[in-house]
């Protein structure tokens, strides 16, 4: 056997032996990866298939030792002002595991879902932070947008394929995730923004029932609507921000199917990647996931509201300042615009909303404050005190105003606790650059995050007490040197809002 195990690694490029630290053996297959002081990491490992808008399929387990130094393909996009990603290979679904370099077993799991949309990949996190506490780390590709969303009548699950691929993954660390030193019993699934968002479906989702025992969730928009133009002028009231009805999906679909020049499922299926991305709006338009299908039946807003979802403890919140990232992208505003923007978003009541959020200190910070609360803060509010009528509930709210930027966006701007500004403190961003106090906030959290996906917890040693959320008022406000419990819904004026 030993000399069995030789020849294959000789045969595969690799002189290691089976006591190499770089080499774990999975149920799949064999993986060799990269080594440091502190972590290890496993990249580019297939775990499912899957054809154009099918579901994906489990890989076969594979003989000889597989390359895990490098990550694999991203999923198909064309990227954006601020991420200048790329992809056209649609054989995509790669996760990366990250593991402390130490020996052991039974660590907490924690599976991670990108945020960003239409864009991004599992490789982009380093969970080395995270890993360096003493849990197991994975990353996901899944697919996105079109290839995530579309739908057509008569394809079965339009809308939900992305959500697929993330359940697939799941199963995966369930069957291997052992080999690693993870517990397969001990799963938290977290996410950012559009991340967060599909963790509010799979707590409602009947395939992921059992497939994680806790989640967490940054900026998720599950139980979020969309007030007029809120973000983009002239887009009308939207009702749920990220989910949409199967017939919806189905409808849009018909539309873009005509663009394409297809008239049938097959025709679509037979289109090149690079065609389909040349339609503009095409990967936006089918960013959200569809419900009314059998991977979700409802939708998860309604489901979440009703009390109907998976019974795991959560660990949920928002950034103090959400919508400055996405007023600041823009050009400013006049004081002009800032009472049309009002005028369209709430209509009669504009007025009274101008006069509790003046234009002050300019017409665009006023516009985002009004969003932030109205959308933001609203919706994280809902989500989280539905929770917390039948789980533990810890609620954040990320405060640090001299959070970086790590965008390649416009300077001069007033970013303020951003969208995705608490990101670089879970997972190291490239050129970013936390200050002393900063980089003692990013343990903390770290520190929180992982010991929640150990105990159910976020609180331990050395850490300022966090307690439960209690009726929707008990937030932890999370900022450099000041780690203290805010009421939230005060903070955002949401009784205004009512």
């Amino acid at each position: 056997m030993k000399t069995l195990l030789i020849a294959t690694l000789l045969a595969t490029g690799c002189t290691a032996t089976s006591a190499d630290p770089a080499i774990v053996e999975t149920p799949a297959g064999a993986v060799r990866g990269s080594v440091t002081a502190q972590t290890a990491t496993y990249q580019g490992i297939r775990y499912a298939t899957a054809a154009r808008w099918e579901s994906p399929k489990p890989v076969p387990s594979w003989t000889g030792v597989r390359d895990g130094t490098k990550p694999g393909p991203m999923c198909p996009q064309v990227g954006s002002e601020y991420a200048k990603t790329a992809s056209t290979n649609e054989d995509c679904l790669m996760l990366n595991v990250t593991t402390p370099r130490a020996k052991g077993s039974k660590r907490p799991v924690m599976v991670w879902v990108h945020g960003d949309g239409a864009l991004g990949a599992g490789h982009y996190s380093d969970a080395k932070l995270l890993a360096a506490k003493g849990v197991v780390v994975v990353t996901i590709n899944y697919r996105l947008g079109v290839f995530s969303g579309f739908g057509y009548p008569g394809l079965r699950d339009s809308g939900a394929y992305g959500l697929q691929d993330q359940q697939e993954a799941l199963r995966w660390v369930r069957r291997n995730i052992g080999a690693f030193g993870g517990d397969p019993a001990n799963v938290t699934l977290f996410g950012i923004s559009y991340g967060g968002l599909a963790i509010g479906g799979h707590l409602t989702a009947p395939g992921s029932a059992g497939l994680f025992q806790r989640a967490i969730m940054m900026s998720g928009e599950s139980m979020m609507d969309m007030p007029a133009g809120s973000l983009v002028p002239g887009v009308p009231t939207i009702e749920s921000f990220g989910w949409r009805s199967e017939a919806e999906v189905t409808g849009l679909g018909q539309i873009y199917a005509k663009q394409l020049g297809c008239s049938d499922v097959a025709c679509l299926r037979a289109l090149p990647v690079e065609r389909i991305l040349a339609v503009p709006q095409i990967m936006n338009v089918f960013q959200v996931y569809a419900y009314g299908n059998a991977v979700l039946p409802e939708s998860p807003a309604k489901r979440l509201a009703a009390g109907e979802f998976h019974r795991v403890p959560v660990l949920a919140g928002a950034t103090k300042d959400e919508h400055r990232l996405f007023v600041g992208m823009g050009e400013p505003l006049t004081l002009d615009e800032y009472g049309k923007r009002l005028e369209a978003a709430f209509g009669k009541d504009a007025g009274r909303v101008m006069k509790r959020y003046p234009a002050e200190p300019s017409p665009s910070m006023a516009w985002a404050t009004v969003i932030t609360d109205r959308m933001w803060a609203r919706g994280t509010h809902a989500q989280n005190t539905a929770l917390a009528r039948h789980v533990p509930v810890y609620g954040y709210e990320f405060a640090d105003r001299d959070a970086p930027m790590f965008l390649p966006l416009r300077n001069g701007f007033d970013w303020g606790a951003y969208h995705a500004g608490d990101l670089p403190y879970i997972f190291p961003e490239a050129k970013t650059e936390l200050s002393p106090k900063q980089r003692v906030l990013s343990d903390q959290m770290v520190g929180y995050w992982t010991n929640f996906a150990r105990t159910g917890s976020p609180n331990g040693p050395g850490l300022p007490e966090w307690p439960k959320l209690s009726k929707g008022r008990t937030t932890q406000s999370l900022a450099p040197d000041d780690i203290r419990q805010i009421d939230y819904a005060a903070e955002h004026d949401l009784a205004f809002w009512r």
